[in-house]
């Protein structure tokens, strides 16, 4: 086993000024540091995103997911911000409301402006 304190979602992007002013004014995640490829973001007490400096990478998975004590709260205040949620009607995931039941847990997912795939959770 893996004696780590935490895991950093090393995300890439093409634009570390957007991509800062949206994990932290939009997400609201909290600024750490920065250099001239990457940006750290704290999230909750111990979790962090670090944004590096990338070409475009197209990806069609969710590469990381906030777990969230109230996902319909955080759905209506992300989108209030203008957060567009991505929504399924086929296959293994339907939403309502932008909401997969996904067993005893709930899933939202929306995209950075990279087109990153980020989701949020709520056991």
């Amino acid at each position: 086993m893996i004696g780590a304190t935490m895991v950093v979602a090393t995300l890439p992007v093409t634009d570390l000024d957007r991509a800062k002013a949206f994990y932290a004014d939009v997400l609201g995640l909290t600024f750490l540091w920065e250099t001239p490829v990457g940006v750290r973001l704290r999230c909750g007490d111990v979790s962090e995103v670090s944004l590096f400096k990338r070409p475009t990478v197209t990806t069609e998975h969710t590469l990381a997911h906030f777990e969230v004590p109230d996902i319909e709260a955080v759905v209506r205040d992300l989108e209030a911000k203008g957060v567009q949620f991505i929504d399924y009607t086929e296959g293994p995931l339907t939403t309502t409301g932008h909401i997969a039941q996904l067993g005893p847990a709930r899933g939202a997912w929306f995209r950075d402006p990279d087109g990153n795939t980020l989701g949020l959770r709520q056991a």
